[in-house]
């Protein structure tokens, strides 16, 4: 087996590979079997070339086998049919284990000439030279076969027939004037060897029963109806065993290819184009083909996800928390215990501050998950999901065939699709662990705003204490025209309330830009939801329809 019927053998396989439950099975298990075939083949004697003798009963067939060995091995007869088992003429040593492959137990060596031919049901004698001498200018490897008839009456002799008009290296046609037109030679057995043209000859027995234009006559319709069962380039002789007319020709020609020793390869070739044609067939694409998904399409999938995820309602949500979190942290101290009353709207949701992490595992991430407190869809982001999901897959398959189309359907659908969005968002940071920086910095800066003013506080008491107990006033310092103690209390408690009223804005805009950071993660979360659900299934599916038919049309070229 040379390297270009390897590496058709492998381009077929890698399209059924590819094509695995999408293609029909019994093309499938035709090129199965054609790929066993052709490595039992190989592994037999490569310097033997199987040549068949096919035809119907009353070509002559048998005749005309015994013509090209020089000898009356084949019965004939008027009596039909007169071929009920397959003869072997074999030319060479150690042809053994290839005719019992065939199935051929009736074997003659020719290896000493036609005159001393030897017949054995089990096996071909042993010559007594290393390559015996060519018998009747036929070299050394070529086995000949005369097979029953193809339309014999008896049902096992069509069986055989049939089995080595499969596994022969070069199949010769022997018809007659009166039955060449038969249609069930044509259409049960020239017709499906339209890939076969190189290893099949057509040989028009009986010529001397015509004149010279009936023979040209009937050697062109010959020649027309092969081309209509796709043979344009068969090889066409005219022959009669009766009178020896063309035998040397077609002596030769067999002789020719047993020498060079192309016609095993040649067929097994044929026979994996002939497997892998309805292989491209099964998976070329209707019209151009499948296309890109427009932008529109897939923005539409990802919006429909994100609403059945309940983005919005988490974005939204992030930016409530956000505002509670810097209230409490920015806030006036002694009224900041009021904005912790109120529930956290992520919490509530069972969506607390995350630590910004690396990249983990969908596995490692889903067993820290717990599941939201996020209201299910309901039937109209259910069914605007469903009708996503079937848009962007309908776009991505135009022009697929049937069968790649109801597998790719069979692997994107919606089911277990909510539950994998709420994941997503779960497993989504959507605040930082840590409060932000400004927030400590003010928070701090109203400690010291509050300790100031109590220090004011303390003082005045102090000062009130000394006065009720009549004991001699301390001297209090002036800062300007109010009294030390009370710049530090009203002075530390102004301070705070404009501080945390100042601080109001600014904690509502780090709730927008926290809620779009957010919005971003979701949407890349819901994203990757999609693509693992819809885009990379679909994708796949188009991938292996691509090398399905790619190396289908490989295996089946002509180069």
């Amino acid at each position: 087996m040379n390297l270009a019927l390897e590496e058709r053998c492998a381009a077929l396989e890698s399209a059924l590979d590819a094509g695995d439950g999408r293609l029909p099975r019994e093309v499938a298990d035709r090129g199965r079997a054609v790929l066993a075939h052709v490595a039992a083949r190989a592994g037999l004697s490569a310097e033997h070339t199987v040549v068949a003798l096919a035809g119907a009963t009353g070509s002559g067939k048998s005749s005309v086998f015994n013509a090209l060995v020089g000898a009356s091995l084949a019965g004939t007869g008027v009596q039909r049919p007169t071929t009920a088992h397959a003869l072997a003429a074999v030319w060479g040593a150690g042809a053994q284990p290839l005719l019992d492959w065939l199935g051929v137990q009736d074997r003659r060596d020719m290896g000493q000439g036609a005159g001393t031919a030897a017949r054995t049901r089990h096996g071909v004698g042993p010559g007594r030279r290393a390559r015996p001498a060519p018998a009747n200018g036929i070299p050394t490897g070529l086995v000949l076969l005369d097979l029953p008839d193809h339309d014999s009456v008896a049902d096992e002799h069509r069986v055989r027939a049939e089995r080595l008009v499969e596994r022969a290296d070069l199949l010769v046609w022997v018809v007659d004037p009166q039955k060449y037109a038969d249609a069930a030679l044509h259409e049960r057995y020239l017709r499906p060897l339209a890939r076969h043209a190189d290893v099949t000859v057509l040989v028009l027995n009986q010529i001397d029963r015509l004149d010279a234009d009936e023979t040209r006559a009937v050697l062109t319709d010959l020649r027309r109806l092969a081309a209509q069962d796709g043979l344009d380039d068969v090889r066409v002789l005219a022959v009669s065993a009766r009178t020896g007319d063309g035998i040397d020709e077609l002596r030769g020609l067999l002789g020719q290819a047993a020498a060079r020793r192309y016609a095993a390869t040649e067929r097994l070739a044929a026979d994996v184009r002939a497997a892998a044609d309805p292989v491209l067939a099964a998976c070329q694409s209707d019209g151009a083909g499948p296309g890109r998904v427009a932008d529109a399409t897939l923005a539409r999938l990802l919006a429909a996800l994100e609403d059945a995820a309940g983005v919005e309602e988490v974005t939204t949500a992030v930016r409530r928390s956000t505002v509670r979190r810097a209230a409490a942290h920015t806030g006036w101290p002694p009224v900041r215990w009021l904005a912790r009353l109120r529930p956290d709207p992520l919490r509530r949701l069972h969506l607390g501050p995350r630590a910004v992490t690396g990249a983990r595992t969908s596995t490692e991430a889903d067993r820290d998950l717990t599941p939201t407190s996020l209201p299910p869809a309901g039937a109209t982001g259910t069914a605007r999901t469903a009708n996503a999901v079937r848009g962007y897959v309908d776009e991505a398959l135009v022009g697929v065939p049937v069968a790649w189309t109801l597998v790719a359907r069979e692997r994107v659908g919606v089911a277990g699709l909510a539950d994998e969005l709420d994941r997503a968002v779960a497993g989504t940071p959507l605040l930082p662990a840590r409060p932000a920086r400004w927030w400590r910095a003010v928070g701090l800066l109203q400690w010291l705003l509050l300790a100031t003013a109590a220090a004011g506080l303390l003082w005045l008491a102090a000062l009130a204490l000394a006065g009720y107990l009549r004991l001699p006033e301390p001297g209090t310092p002036m800062w300007g025209p109010i009294p030390a103690p009370s710049a530090l209390l009203m002075g530390g408690v102004a301070a705070g309330l404009l501080l945390a009223l100042l601080g109001m804005p600014l904690t509502r805009l780090a709730g927008r830009r926290r809620a779009r950071t957010a919005r971003r993660r979701l949407a890349v979360a819901v994203a990757s939801v999609a693509q693992r659900r819809v885009v990379e299934p679909l994708a796949a599916e188009l991938a292996a329809l691509r090398t399905c038919r790619d190396q289908a049309a490989r295996a089946a070229s002509r180069r």
